[in-house]
């Protein structure tokens, strides 16, 4: 299954699945990334970290180490 890191810049996905556990899990449902939510990659800085999504109408940055528990499929 594909991540949200793997993800390339102008690429609709849906989160399918979050892994992780207790703290690290609330924070990313927090920050609005919860399961069939469609999310639009629109920059990654030059290093890589962080990477600009669009999820729910407003802009979200978002660590590759976070990324990186989000699994999604293309839209």
């Amino acid at each position: 299954m594909k991540t949200l890191k793997e993800s390339k810049v102008g690429d609709t996905v849906r989160v399918v699945k979050l892994r992780g556990e207790g703290a690290v899990k609330r924070r990313i449902m927090d920050m609005g990334l919860t399961r069939g939510v469609d999310v639009r990659i629109r920059k990654v800085a030059p290093l890589g970290d962080p990477i600009e999504v669009t999820v729910r109408g407003y802009e979200l940055s978002i660590r590759k180490a976070d990324a990186e528990m989000i699994e999604v499929e293309l839209v």
